[in-house]
């Protein structure tokens, strides 16, 4: 992460932004070559909370996650975690990237894979352990997959695929968790399979920060959340944030989904 724009990451000094969220992001702009592609971003995401990121295509949401976790740089503007910065607390905060975005030829198994989930509790020059290895199992078990614990992951199939980055993520036992399109190109059982392991997630305490763009699965997977258009259109509850309104303001005139989905949330109201 850009260190100059977060040498001072004293956003509990900000009366807008609060030391009890796992996430503070304030005045986040990212530019591309000086073109902003997030600009002036103001969020705070809610303790204990299952939260789509949703927008059109090109409206910053990957980059918004990447920008969090330090893996783009700034051009202004502060990141905190619990009221610190990235590298204090790295060890609570999981991510799950596009799967399009993994070389999945490298020569390992989906046990491997996992374990990696585990080094920065190790440390990265330590090794896998009996205890930690048994850890892993029971994470590809939480996903469906603890008979394939052995496969190199070049032979499994996308949704599978998809599976084994979703328990790296729960091997870290984070508190906090990034996920760039989880659900996307998945087959039925694997988005069951999503849906079951967020809600766990969300049990045991953690946040959930997801890109998503099926817009009607919104009220029924999510708590909360996230429109995005390169600014912060609307954040908040889905039965409050996630209506017609916002939906047009961060869509534009694409708008026949998107009434469904709206109206899939005044239903359930």
């Amino acid at each position: 992460m850009n260190d100059a724009a977060i040498s001072d990451p004293a956003i509990e000094g900000r009366p807008e932004h609060s030391v009890a969220s796992p996430l503070s992001v304030h005045s986040m702009t990212v530019a591309y070559r000086r073109k902003p592609v997030l600009w002036d971003v103001d969020y705070d995401a809610p303790a204990n909370r299952l939260v789509a990121i949703v927008g059109p295509n090109g409206a910053g949401k990957s980059t918004f996650i990447k920008a969090c976790l330090g893996l783009l740089p700034l051009a202004s503007g502060q990141v905190a975690f619990w009221g610190r910065p990235y590298r204090e607390v790295r060890s609570r905060i999981g991510y799950v990237p596009q799967r399009e975005s993994v070389d999945w030829d490298f020569p390992v198994s989906a046990l491997d894979v996992v374990c990696m989930g585990r080094y920065r509790r190790l440390g990265w020059f330590r090794p896998v352990g009996r205890a930690d290895r048994a850890a892993a199992r029971a994470c590809l078990d939480r996903v469906g997959l603890a008979d394939l614990a052995d496969r190199q992951i070049s032979r499994l199939s996308g949704g599978q695929q998809q599976r084994v980055f979703l328990a790296r993520a729960l091997a870290q036992e984070a508190e906090l968790y990034f996920m760039d399109e989880p659900f996307a190109g998945v087959d039925a059982a694997t988005e069951r399979a999503i849906v079951e392991v967020l809600r766990d997630l969300r049990s045991r305490g953690a946040t959930v920060l997801a890109v998503h763009h099926d817009l009607q699965s919104v009220p029924e997977h999510f708590d909360e959340v996230l429109l995005l258009n390169m600014r912060v259109v609307a954040a908040g509850p889905v039965r409050e944030a996630f209506s017609r309104e916002n939906l047009q303001r961060t869509y534009g005139g694409r708008l026949t989904l998107l009434a469904e989905a709206a109206e899939a949330v005044a239903r359930g109201r």
